[in-house]
């Protein structure tokens, strides 16, 4: 029987990156895994087929083979592995078993890890929210967060066993944690492992479960956890701290505790990237004369210096008063505009005053005088 294009059975093109490769392999082996699809011929085959695809097109010699010569370039032993027919489920798990990425137990849709063929039980991920403000993203903070979640037992000490009750090797598996079945092919035996029903993969029966637990060695309880938050994170960004999840039932591995930051609003500042936005107003003769005003910024109070015939939209940049980079040492800068603030009430001897201002030539709009606009400013700035 003549084989399929390897390219094709995975559906990814001739120059497609290991990355590619991997992504489609993964999505070939989670669609027909012989758990999803028992006694589906097709399915198992299908499954097979793309296990030697990408078998060897993950190879940088044997896909440099194929290339050059097809499937007739790994005849003689080149194509190794399970090329030339040998393969069977329990290699193909033994391979690529992290192509699945917690997927599948080994051989089944199972809540954890197989090692050695025995599950090892994993605690599910937490998901919490924190809330900082500009001046912690600035500097980085420590937070202490109490955590409703699933932990150890203490009365059994995650064991799940009561009064240190023994554990009886599963009778259905024999302590391996996995049953295998024996199915008939057109191209021989084929050979698949599943999780033990009896043990749910642990190879283990404890004798007298905790009545704290029910056996699963884990309780509801709560936790105060530690976090250390570093400089320059923005609003959404996820952190995560490995081992502060739930608990995992009869001394597992516990997961992970997933933080995403959230920005709370500044009074006076706005956040653009790792950019500070300042609006400052100031009044006509502030602007015409010439000032020194005070401005916020994260480390406290800053003067700054105003030039006399300053005009509205003038942007002035202090450089390194933004925010840091997570992946860097630089900062970005405060950037602030400033505002000609016009009053909207005016007594008798204001308005006298103003009249006269009026007329004066050096007070009208000079040709050629219009400052620029907002974005012009941005493009000029960040060139």
């Amino acid at each position: 029987m003549t084989k399929r294009d390897y390219y094709e059975i995975l559906g990814v093109t001739r120059n497609a990156s290991d990355a590619e490769l991997k992504k489609a392999y993964r999505q070939m082996a989670l669609k027909f895994h012989p758990d999803k699809n028992p006694n589906n011929k097709e399915a198992e085959d299908k499954f097979k087929e793309a296990a030697e695809a990408y078998e060897v097109l993950s190879d940088a010699d044997k896909r440099k083979r194929y290339d050059q010569f097809g499937h007739d370039g790994l005849k003689n032993g080149g194509g190794g592995g399970f090329s030339g027919g040998g393969m069977n489920m329990e290699d193909i798990f033994s391979h690529f078993g992290d192509i699945f990425g917690g997927a599948f137990g080994g051989g089944g849709f199972s809540g954890g890890q197989q090692r050695g063929g025995r599950r090892v039980n994993r605690g599910t991920n937490l998901r919490v929210k924190v809330r900082l403000t500009l001046e912690e993203i600035n500097t980085g903070v420590e937070k202490k967060i109490k955590v409703n979640k699933y932990i150890s037992c203490t009365y059994c000490k995650g064991s799940g066993a009561e009064g240190g009750s023994a554990y009886n090797t599963c009778s259905t598996c024999r302590g391996t944690g996995q049953v295998t079945r024996v199915t008939n092919t057109f191209l021989g035996q084929m050979q698949t492992s599943s999780t033990c029903p009896t043990c749910s993969g642990e190879g283990q029966i404890i004798q007298h479960k905790c009545v704290h637990c029910a056996g699963n060695g884990v309780i509801k309880g709560e936790d105060v956890i530690s976090i250390d938050i570093p400089a320059g994170v923005s609003d959404g960004i996820q952190l995560s701290v490995n081992g502060k999840g739930n608990a995992a039932a009869r001394g597992g591995v516990p997961g992970d505790l997933i933080i995403q930051i959230e920005e709370a609003p500044h009074d006076n500042l706005h956040r653009e990237g790792n950019n500070l936005l300042y609006d400052l107003y100031i009044s006509f003769p502030d602007a015409s004369l010439g000032s020194s005003v005070e401005i916020p910024t994260l480390e406290g109070k800053a003067r700054i210096k105003i030039e006399p015939g300053t005009q509205g939209g003038k942007m002035l940049r202090l450089k390194g008063k933004g925010l840091p980079s997570i992946n860097s040492y630089g900062k970005g800068d405060l950037l602030v505009t400033i505002n000609v603030w016009t009053p909207r009430n005016l007594n008798r001897q204001e308005k006298e005053m103003l009249e006269k201002l009026q007329e004066a030539d050096n007070f009208k709009p000079q040709p050629g005088a219009r400052d620029k606009g907002f974005f012009d400013r941005m493009r000029e700035y960040f060139q």
